[in-house]
């Protein structure tokens, strides 16, 4: 039986999500900015360690607030299958500020409003547009800490316009959601072997 992964990505409006997950499934950048106006399911497949995991990647236009409850999750359709999301990637803009505090907002969001134990929740924390570095408003490693010590959660940059670290991101996510008990309980396997765009079955 194959393992079906809900994965929500997250962010502010502009930073990246959509351009994060085009290049991850399809191997394309677009350098036209096309706002994501409604919720849109992605849905590959991978292979991590031998093991094949269909995902549901929900690319989800910006929200003011994650939805507290199930009733505010279906009056909004943008908000379709957020609250039941077996794991999360916030994005970030590394060059802007406001992006990073608006993950900020919606991670204390998370853990407020998910029932049961929401510290289990795999979030991975995705600084995007590291193409960008000298433009960035603070040091990685300042943000690097906060993120994994105080906040417990996995923390990624990348750049979609370079392929830079898409793929690892995904694996990192998948691997920790593996961890935390998923029926394939296996170590994150090490070999990257790139995507199959043919089928749109990434090797990880």
């Amino acid at each position: 039986m194959v393992e079906t992964l809900s994965i929500a990505v997250i962010g502010a409006p502009g930073v990246g999500k959509t351009s994060i997950i085009r290049q991850f499934i399809y191997n394309d950048f677009s350098e036209v900015y096309t706002p994501t106006r409604d919720r849109y399911v992605y849905r590959p497949s991978v292979i991590l360690n031998g093991n094949m995991y269909d995902l549901k990647i929900l690319d989800v236009p910006p929200i003011s607030s994650f939805p507290s409850s199930s009733s505010q999750e279906w009056l909004d359709l943008r908000c379709r299958g957020v609250r039941n999301a077996n794991a999360y990637i916030l994005v970030y803009d590394i060059c802007c500020v406001e992006s990073f505090e608006y993950v900020k907002m919606i991670r204390q969001q998370i853990v407020e409003h998910r029932e049961g134990s929401s510290s289990e929740v795999p979030i991975l924390v995705v600084g995007s547009k590291r193409d960008l570095q000298r433009q960035r408003f603070t040091p990685r490693r300042a943000v690097s800490v906060l993120v994994k010590k105080t906040w417990k959660c996995g923390y990624v940059e990348c750049s979609a316009k370079f392929n830079w670290h898409v793929v690892l991101l995904f694996k990192e996510l998948l691997g920790i959601a593996v961890a935390r008990g998923m029926k394939h309980n296996h170590t994150p396997g090490i070999r990257l072997q790139g995507a199959l765009q043919r089928n749109r079955c990434a090797v990880m």
